[in-house]
């Protein structure tokens, strides 16, 4: 059953791939070995008879394959792995296939050949004489110091690492010729493996990841061959002097970079907080963010936030002592700018914003002037949300050419197309989102474009779409009301009325068609198109629902136009016109950075927020503008979103569960604190740089603060319809005064967007998200990441209960903490997982929110079990609760983890990767029609149809941050 013994059948892997056998030689990888073991295996324990010979014979040939492909994920660009690898993944091969007889036989085998071995002192040992090959192809004694070196750095300062495990473990990886890249993977791929048994182990790689980066950049940069961690505190700073003067030579970065005191900036330059990163959030920043040339990342991380920073305070009076600021929020992970603005701030094209909001006029040349700008825009790693209610309905009268229309379907194709084709500068994929109002007479075919069956010409795949709710209908819908559908062509008013004016206009175009003087109209019961649209939401994740009047009345600027619609992530609430075009710039607090000995910092939090939304407002100023409506817009209102992320380290910390009042209350204490700051910094950069521009008539100017808002809103929908606290605990009273005396620098302050990679970088939980699992992978663009929660490490261990056969219960429930008997009930409660909550509690902790502030927030809805009763109730709480937007809908997917052995060799033993956030799961078959009566009566079957949660960083909202 050893398969370095086993003859050999067919090579069918790449000569890229090899395999260090355990006497140090290295042999060509070959998938037929492991077919033949695995039979070999089989017959042991079944014996020779015909039906097991056929069961073993496909078996193995898949699983063989499956390895195979696995360790070519792995290794794209060719490597080795060790012939222990190959074993630990024939026996999870054995495991998944149900073999678990033969498996055990297959462990117990290996076992004893182990013993055999090490009695007969055939003990595995590194080669006596390794050699590493250099880039320029030649060789040099492997250097054991520096690798002691090395991995000591990577271990300091960290509890229950073992840097001599590392070592050992590593050089058995090695082979005689090896790269000066393969001897860092090898070390790398060391420590991974440990992540599961050791939350710190994520650091230990991520600091032995920093050696390639350095090589990489230092080289290039004329700098050095290579460097230690120690000696990047004397390398940084002459460093971070050749990349300014290379990036600009280059035409990649701002000439205005040189006029700083670059010598002051260098001397400023923190190599130690290096040390902070996790593995999956330095290498996100290598993959993705860090600047190159040729392929040749020649910039470091200490030097890519420096640069940030010196972009957004190009236009400071004290350029230096601001970017130093910056700076340090930045690399301490207070906070961090949203994704545009780490591609380019400080770059020749310095596109800074995230999100981009159009309204799409009712006319040919209109409607690709507005497709026209998406495609500049998505260049330039814009999210893109588009109004397209003003656009005529099918069967519509066409006056120019006494046609009649298509309707906005055939336009939207486009729209998804170019989203596909402009991709973002070629960095991530185009990202935008339709919205069209729920009263608009194409609402019932929008509400499909995402279904995997019917005309293709008639679908959009690959972009989001949103309903665009007003109150009215979900007014109807608790009446069990009729409800009508229009074409904007008939009621063009409609689009920019809401409140009680649209429910009085609506209600005259509804009369009219009882008159005769409308005839372009449907009407139907108002829950039967609820149901409808609970159903696409289920099936295919789409449109997601998001309410007007809200959004409207809650606008500090309903003095300067309309909220047509949101954003890519439904957190952007601003006006947008044929003439303006709205533009936010995002970033996020830490949350959990400023929990101090289990309590919120205030103090901290006050001065993370005054210099973030300084940061932010320079955007505005600085920013590239890919079309004039942009600028416009964005000049004229200077509107900023600032969120949060890290909301459930922060419960974490203070030692409190998602599903708790405790929790809500954080939220709204935590929330109120964050806008009560924000607003005072914005009426501050008022007093020093002026108002902006629309301030006077916005509700600012009259003294209405978001929480005031919210008097608005009842008064509107009326007392029944809304339920909501109000209380409060700082003193707004004297904020107000400041607003009266001073004015407001922004429109808009605050606005909570997914943060999809900006938190792998800082290594915190996304947004306001409840932990997805507690053992997991998380796969995107960078590759594969095994998570593990930290906060439940240290609290198993602390009662004893961290172990091997914990680590094993984790994988085999998914992740989940609540079948494992050993666990106590109160930690149960703590780590339950986003599934496992509730979602009242996850809309009553954005109700919380919602009330301080004055844009949106992504707000992702986990539901296991879904039925039509549970998706109904949850719907209407969310805008009974006064919340502006929702986001995904996430029904529990068909997916696990591995259920592994975990010992040495494997690079990730946990290796199914969490299912993806953004794809809908596998849509039922054409043949297997499912009623939306099946689905709101439950006979639809679970959630393992809608969209599957998960690894969030997939999603079209990282356009935004």
């Amino acid at each position: 059953m050893d398969t370095s013994d086993t003859p050999s059948v067919t090579v069918t892997a790449p000569q890229r791939l090899r395999v260090i056998k355990r006497t140090g030689d290295l042999v060509p990888f070959d998938a037929g070995k492991i077919a033949v073991a695995m039979r070999k295996a089989f017959l042991a324990v079944e014996g020779d008879n015909a039906d097991a010979f056929s069961r073993v014979r496909d078996l193995a040939e898949q699983a063989s394959a499956a390895i195979e492909q696995a360790f070519l994920r792995r290794l794209p660009d060719g490597g080795t792995v060790h012939i222990e690898d190959i074993q630990d993944q024939v026996e999870l091969a054995l495991m998944r296939a149900g073999e678990q007889k033969v498996a055990r036989a297959y462990v117990l085998y290996r076992e004893a050949h182990a013993r055999a071995r090490a009695e007969a002192g055939d003990i595995a040992r590194p080669h006596p004489s390794l050699n590493v090959t250099l880039a320029d192809g030649s060789t040099r004694p492997l250097d054991l110091g520096r690798i002691d070196t090395l991995v000591q750095d990577a271990c300091a300062g960290l509890e229950n690492v073992d840097p001599q495990r590392i070592v050992e473990e590593s050089l058995k990886n090695l082979y005689d010729g090896v790269t000066v890249d393969g001897v860092s993977q090898a070390l790398m791929m060391t420590a991974r493996t440990l992540v599961e048994k050791e939350p710190n182990y994520t650091y230990v790689t991520a600091r032995l990841l920093q050696d390639n980066l350095r090589r990489e950049a230092l080289s290039f940069l004329g700098i050095a061959e290579e460097a230690t961690y120690q000696e990047m505190a004397e390398l940084y700073r002459p460093a971070f002097l050749a990349y300014i003067e290379r990036g600009i030579a280059f035409e990649q970065l701002d000439p205005a970079l040189a006029e700083f005191d670059l010598e002051r900036l260098g001397a400023a330059l923190d190599h130690t907080r290096d040390s902070a990163f996790t593995y999956l959030g330095l290498q996100t920043l290598y993959d993705r963010y860090f600047l190159h040339r040729d392929e040749v990342r020649f910039e470091l991380p200490q030097v890519m936030f420096m640069r940030v920073a010196m972009g957004l305070a190009l236009n400071e009076d004290d350029r230096e002592a601001r970017a130093i600021e910056f700076y340090d929020l930045l690399s301490r992970f207070d906070y961090m700018a949203s994704t545009p603005t780490l591609f380019n701030a400080g770059t020749v094209r310095s596109q800074l914003s995230s999100c981009y909001l159009t309204t799409v006029p009712d006319d040919l040349d209109g409607i690709y002037s507005a497709i026209r700008d998406n495609a500049l825009l998505s260049k330039w790693a814009g999210g893109l949300g588009n109004d397209w209610t003003p656009v005529r309905a099918l069967g519509a009268w066409i006056k120019g050419t006494n046609g009649r229309s298509q309707g906005v379907v055939p336009f939207l194709k486009v729209v998804n197309d170019t989203a596909v084709a402009v991709n973002q500068g070629g960095k991530r994929k185009g990202a935008v989102c339709a919205y069209l109002e729920t009263w608009h007479l194409d609402i019932e075919e929008f509400l499909e474009l995402r279904k995997n069956t019917g005309d293709d010409r008639r679908r959009t795949h690959d972009m989001n779409t949103a309903n665009w709710v007003p109150d009215l209908f979900m007014k109807r819908v608790f009446e069990d009301a009729e409800w009508t559908l229009f074409s904007p062509s008939t009621c063009p008013d409609l689009h920019d009325l809401y409140g009680a004016a649209f429910e009085r206009r609506y209600e005259e175009y509804e009369a009219m068609t009882r008159t005769g003087e409308i005839t372009l109209f449907k009407r139907m019961p108002a829950k039967d198109l609820w149901r409808r649209m609970l159903s696409m939401l289920f099936e295919t994740g789409h449109p997601w629902i998001t309410f007007k009047d809200p959004c409207n009345l809650r606008s500090p600027q309903q003095h300067a136009g309309v909220v047509h619609s949101s954003n890519l992530c439904t957190e952007i609430t601003l006006n947008t016109s044929a003439d303006e075009v709205a533009v936010c710039n995002l970033g996020s607090i830490n949350l959990a950075a400023h929990i101090i000995d289990g309590e919120l910092d205030d103090a901290k939090l006050k001065r993370t927020v005054r210099t973030a939304v300084r940061m932010l407002d320079n955007v505005i100023d600085i920013n590239y503008y890919a079309v004039p409506q942009a600028r416009r817009a964005n000049f004229r209102h200077r509107p900023v979103g600032l969120g949060i992320m890290g909301f459930q380290d922060a419960l974490y910390a203070q030692d409190i569960a998602y599903a708790s009042d405790a929790a809500v209350a954080f939220a709204d204490r935590s929330m109120e604190q964050v806008s009560y700051h924000a607003i005072e910094a914005s009426s501050d950069l008022a007093a020093e740089r002026g108002r902006y521009e629309s301030f006077d008539g916005s509700l600012w100017s009259q003294g209405i603060l978001p929480i005031d808002s919210l008097e608005k809103l009842r008064l509107e929908r009326g007392e029944s319809y809304l339920d909501v606290d109000t209380s409060a605990t700082l003193d707004w009273a004297a904020l107000r005064d400041k607003i009266a005396d001073q004015g407001m620098r922004n429109s808009n302050v605050m606005a909570i967007a997914p943060t999809a990679t900006i938190s792998n970088i800082c290594g915190v939980s996304q947004s306001i998200e409840p932990t997805y699992q507690n053992l997991y992978v998380k796969s995107n663009l960078s590759g594969e990441f095994t998570v593990v929660n930290a906060h439940l490490v240290h609290d198993l261990k602390a009662r004893g209960l961290w172990d091997e056969v914990m680590i094993n219960d984790l994988k085999y429930y998914d992740g989940s903490v609540q079948p494992i008997e050993r666990i106590p009930d109160e930690l149960k409660t703590k780590y339950a997982t986003a599934f496992e909550v509730e979602p009242k509690w996850l809309v009553e902790a954005a109700a919380r929110r919602q009330k301080w502030l004055d844009q949106a927030q992504s707000l992702n809805l986990y539901i296991k079990g879904v039925s039509g009763k549970k998706l109904d109730v949850t719907y209407r709480m969310a805008w009974l609760r006064g919340l502006k937007t929702t986001y995904y809908l996430r029904a529990l997917g068909a997916t696990s983890v591995e259920k592994s052995t975990v010992e040495r060799g494997t690079l990730n033993a946990v290796s199914n990767q969490a299912p993806g956030a953004n794809a809908p799961a596998p849509q039922p078959p054409a043949s297997e029609p499912r009623g939306v009566e099946d689905f709101l009566t439950g006979k639809a079957g679970s959630g393992s149809r809608a969209p599957s949660a998960g690894d969030l960083d997939e999603l079209g909202c990282e356009a935004c941050q």
